[in-house]
């Protein structure tokens, strides 16, 4: 049970259910827009409006629309009442609306410049940090369509509590990945296996692939405590996934990925690094940290240039 219910995120979704997912989108966002919990103006519904679209969208939706299919392998059909989907899709956008908020702060902390394809949100004219907001705006847009679709339900204080953990587990990564490079521009040797992979752990796998599956569960009515196996596989499945976007974003074609990696001057405790490390000599440890000054200097010029 706990190999078949994690399966499923590496598993595709059909086009039916990617076609029922996206039209849910334009429902939950025209909800937002019409929330009559504040007042706004035609300028911050526009403004809304369009930051949705350039965040919430643009992804492949795979967090979200595993949601669909972790549900429908639990329940054991592929055929889904118009209730069903509905409320499992809401949930993925959830997710997707989580993703979007962590990636609009993200890029602001790493300083990035592209994320799928386009400017960072941040580095759009007229937004600067006004996306430090949108980030707080798209993080209460989440409890806002939890308490609107799921209160009531048996599961609703679950599904808050899943939520805030898992936020809490991801931002506490962040800050573990943050805090790291500053010691990595002392001193790289202090990065290693265990630390890098307790920063992905908490960073990335826990809402990229314990949450859609731990969603579809409580959908279930099953209870989480019951499913900790689960769980770790899905926290395995989720470290895997960040090994290999630590190597794409080295030598990931930004055309092809969508973005222009940054681990290398920011200094991150990336997978390449610390297998580097765990290789070399101390020799070439130094010469691996003089390499990495020399790339970031050479990148900071680039921008006088």
């Amino acid at each position: 049970m706990a190999a078949a219910a994690a399966a499923v995120v590496v598993n595709g979704s059909s086009g039916d259910s990617k076609a029922a997912f996206a039209e849910i989108y334009s429902k939950l966002k025209e909800e937002m827009l019409e929330d009559p919990a504040f007042e706004f103006t035609d300028e911050s519904l526009q403004w809304i409006d369009r930051m949705l679209d350039y965040n919430v969208l643009g992804g492949k939706c795979n967090r979200g629309l595993s949601v669909i299919d972790s549900y429908k392998m639990l329940k054991g059909t592929d055929v889904l009442s118009k209730e069903e989907i509905f409320l499992a899709c809401t949930l993925g956008w959830c997710i997707e609306w989580l993703q979007a908020y962590f990636l609009v702060l993200d890029d602001i902390m790493d300083n990035s410049q592209t994320r799928r394809g386009q400017p960072c949100w941040f580095r759009v004219p007229q937004v600067g940090l006004i996306a430090v907001n949108d980030g707080i705006i798209l993080r209460n847009h989440i409890s806002r369509i939890l308490q609107h679709h799921f209160k009531g339900k048996p599961y609703y204080v679950d599904l808050i509590d899943l939520f805030n953990e898992v936020e809490f587990k991801t931002a506490s990564g962040q800050l573990l990945d943050l805090i790291t490079t500053h010691e990595g521009e002392k001193d790289l040797t202090k990065y290693n296996l265990t630390v890098h992979r307790r920063i992905v752990q908490y960073k990335t796998a826990y809402y990229s692939f314990y949450l859609p599956v731990a969603c579809a569960l409580l959908l279930s009515g099953e209870n989480l405590d019951n499913f900790g196996d689960v769980k770790n596989i899905l926290v395995e499945m989720g470290t895997y996934f960040q090994v290999q976007d630590d190597y794409l974003d080295c030598y990931g074609d930004p055309e092809f990925i969508g973005k222009i990696g940054t681990d290398i001057e920011d200094y991150k405790c990336s997978w390449l690094v610390v297998q580097a490390l765990e290789r070399a000599d101390e020799n070439q440890k130094r010469n691996l940290f003089v390499s990495v000054i020399n790339l970031v200097i050479f990148t900071y010029l680039q921008g006088f240039l």
